[in-house]
């Protein structure tokens, strides 16, 4: 399992620091998510070595509009292992779901945003992964999480019901914001979500990891054609 991470300078912990307490409670990896302004400077190989977990080079595309979106992901695409969308308009929701070149929508049901089966199907289509964010769950209170729960459960039927990718976070800006996979399990079961269901979304980030690295590998050259694979195989 995974978790994605906003560090420093987007967070209050170093890549390293976030690294070694998931390593240490159990992840197998995490993916840096830091918004595009907000970059770290980082070597995920050295991490690696250094704690054993692996880290994911990835960013979270804060925009305005779709125009300005659709920039910054022809930019950051072919730089980074993951590439998503921090969405909470109708406008971005749709841009994310309809790219296929985007992997995450994030924070789809933040602000004004909203999902329905129309932008549920573009997902499926698309490959997007609509992200449970379970951040606000941990860190509101009163009224304000009781909005969180109620737009993460209308999330989960409409994904639930299209069958639609998905992703579990818990967001943490802080390596004393991560909880363990056991915790984000128990959790997702305290608020009607099932610990598989959970446990999958967190699995995902890994498999996205790793099928992006395949297709940006030398090797690839599309799906089911590959540089050296028939050589190999005579």
């Amino acid at each position: 399992m995974y978790e994605a991470v906003h560090a420093h300078p987007d967070g209050e912990s170093t890549v390293a620091r976030v690294a070694k307490t998931a390593a240490d409670y159990g992840f197998e990896g995490v993916v840096v998510r830091n918004h595009a302004d907000a970059r770290a400077e980082y070597d995920p190989d050295e991490i690696r070595d250094e704690y054993g977990i692996d880290v994911v080079e990835g960013v979270e595309i804060r925009a305005d509009d779709p125009q300005q979106a659709s920039g910054s992901v022809g930019n950051f695409r072919t730089s980074h292992t993951i590439v998503g969308i921090h969405g909470g308009t109708t406008a971005l929701n749709r841009f994310a779901v309809e790219q296929a070149k985007v992997d995450v929508l994030a924070h789809p049901m933040t602000g004004n945003g909203d999902i329905n089966h129309v932008l549920a199907k573009a997902a499926v289509e698309n490959g997007v992964r609509i992200e449970f964010n379970l951040g606000g769950v941990l860190r509101e209170s009163g009224g304000r999480r009781v909005r969180i729960l109620q737009s993460l459960r209308k999330l989960r039927e409409i994904v639930a019901h299209y069958d639609a990718p998905y992703v579990v976070s818990a967001d943490p800006t802080s390596h004393l914001e991560l909880r363990t996979p056991r915790e984000l399990k128990a959790l997702g079961e305290e608020i009607g979500f099932s610990g598989e269901f959970v446990e999958d979304g967190l699995a995902e980030w890994g498999r996205l990891a790793e099928r992006n690295r395949h297709v940006h590998s030398e090797s690839f050259i599309e799906p089911g054609v590959e540089r050296g694979r028939y050589e190999e195989e005579s």
